[in-house]
């Protein structure tokens, strides 16, 4: 037999092989066919009866030779190249591959969207909106109740949890929230998830039904419409004043709403507070609707005049307000820990949808702040915290102030960790150079404009200062002074 075997590709058996898989596989050897004796192949080849004999096995071990009992090698009636190729499919007469929701997600999140915490590489003045300062987080104290629950023979941290999340947890925040939020409610309530995103998903899923009609603020916050869309819901955009989201326009709106989303202790992106008396009116409005309210309540803890305003939910007697709070803009965004106080007739499902998309939220991350808020760290941390943005802030206000004076317009309440400015004399169509040239001169900027459905008849820049220190505050300005 005729072989030629190539000059490389292991040794000699192997290349024997190689040799007579390609003779089978072209159609050189036929479909039953039957090979040497492996002496008579060494014989021909010039080698050794052995090497022939691996290459066999092999061969056979693949599906390409059969080996009967006492009867010479042959090849098999359907060796792998050669196998029956399945029909093709029918064509799926016109359905979508793709459901609605995941045709949404294509449409509109295909890439998904870059987070807003992420660095951008050369930027040294990054006015990025809503990362904390991680340079204030108390390392020291996580590491140590880290360490603490990792020796623990007692941790529940390498077994499986329960949906609801770390009890001792839900404990703890029924407490801090009772005293800090004004939220009266028992542990049972509260559900851990893996950040508000989760969240705001769960909640999409389990109100509303494809065509129902859900109230967003205008300006507002994509991750907290965006899953009440893929949901299917029609959004319903509630123009937002100087006094936040005014429930008249909820009226004026003319649709049976499912549910509304609002930031009522500190609008995103605008930073403006509901006054007391809208409260009231939009939890009227709630009971006589019977339609749901998502609370975002994402950074209320950071007020810097007074103590915090209670949530929307302390004001809830009739279990129309569904809260959301979360730890990523106090403490770290990389501990995805969030949770949600619900109205008792969702406790029930929300665990169930809790249940379905990741089973239960990571419980070593729990254990431990549990024991950060019920040994007072939190909200030690917190003050510490306020104290410290409250002067980056003012530095922030003050170069604003001094390098543009009258030509920019500063919006939102004394909370948060960033502002609305609004820029006098600069065209919307202006800014993207503006923020090329900033880029350049390293200093991030970040337009308002992708929170508006319609976009904004004038130039304003969303500035997060918490993650700056103030002298990088001032040089940032000072440079887009520059610029500008």
């Amino acid at each position: 037999m005729l072989l030629d075997l190539p000059r490389t590709g292991g040794p000699l058996y192997r290349r024997i092989y190689l040799a007579l898989k390609s003779a089978i596989r072209d159609g050189r050897v036929n479909a039953g066919a039957r090979l040497p004796s492996t002496r008579t192949l060494a014989a021909d080849l010039g080698v050794s009866r052995n090497s022939v004999t691996l290459a066999y096995e092999q061969l056979a071990a693949e599906g390409y030779v059969v080996n009967r009992d006492r009867a010479a090698a042959s090849v098999a009636q359907a060796p792998p190249s050669r196998a029956v190729a399945p029909a093709p499919r029918p064509p799926r007469m016109g359905r979508p591959v793709l459901s609605a929701y995941g045709r949404f997600l294509v449409e509109r999140l295909s890439p998904p969207p870059s987070t807003s915490y992420a660095s951008r590489p050369g930027l040294r003045y990054d006015f990025r909106y809503g990362r904390p300062a991680a340079q204030d987080f108390p390392r020291e104290i996580w590491r140590r109740l880290l360490a603490a629950r990792a020796r623990s023979r007692s941790s529940e941290s390498t077994g499986y949890g329960p949906p609801a999340g770390y009890r001792p947890l839900r404990v703890a925040l029924q407490d801090y929230l009772g005293r800090a939020r004004g939220i009266s409610c028992d542990a049972d309530q509260i559900v851990i998830v893996s950040g508000s995103q989760q969240a705001f998903d769960i909640c999409a899923r389990l109100l509303v039904d494809p065509g129902d009609a859900v109230a967003i603020e205008e300006p507002h916050y994509p991750g907290l419409s965006l899953p009440f869309a893929a949901a299917g819901a029609r959004l319903i955009p509630v123009p937002v004043d100087a006094y936040g989201l005014d429930p008249a326009g909820l009226h004026a709106a003319d649709q049976r709403l499912r549910a509304i989303c609002v930031s009522p202790c500190h609008q995103f992106p605008t930073g403006v507070m509901m006054p007391h008396v809208r409260r009231l009116a939009l939890l009227d409005w709630a009971r006589r609707s019977g339609a749901w309210i998502v609370e975002d309540d994402y950074v209320s803890e950071l007020r810097y005049s007074g103590r915090p305003i209670e949530a929307l939910c302390a004001l809830d007697r009739d279990g129309s307000v569904i809260h959301v709070g979360t730890f990523s803009k106090t403490l770290l965004p990389a501990l995805r820990l969030a949770y949600v106080v619900l109205p008792r007739p969702l406790v029930a499902p929300f665990i169930s949808a809790k249940w379905l998309a990741d089973r239960y939220t990571a419980m070593l991350g729990q254990e431990v702040l549990a024991d950060f808020i019920a040994s007072g760290h939190f909200e030690r941390y917190l003050r510490r915290s306020c104290h410290r943005n409250a002067a980056r802030r003012k530095v922030l206000i003050g170069s604003l102030d001094r390098y543009f004076g009258d030509r920019v317009e500063i919006g939102g309440d004394d909370a948060g960790v960033h502002l609305l400015v609004w820029f006098k004399g600069v065209k919307p169509g202006d800014l993207p150079a503006v923020i090329e040239r900033a880029e350049r001169s390293g200093v991030g900027l970040y337009p308002v404009t992708p929170y508006y459905s319609t976009p904004p008849s004038r130039a304003g820049l969303l500035f997060g200062y918490a993650s700056l220190t103030e002298s990088e505050i001032q040089a940032g300005i000072r440079r887009l002074a520059a610029i500008l």
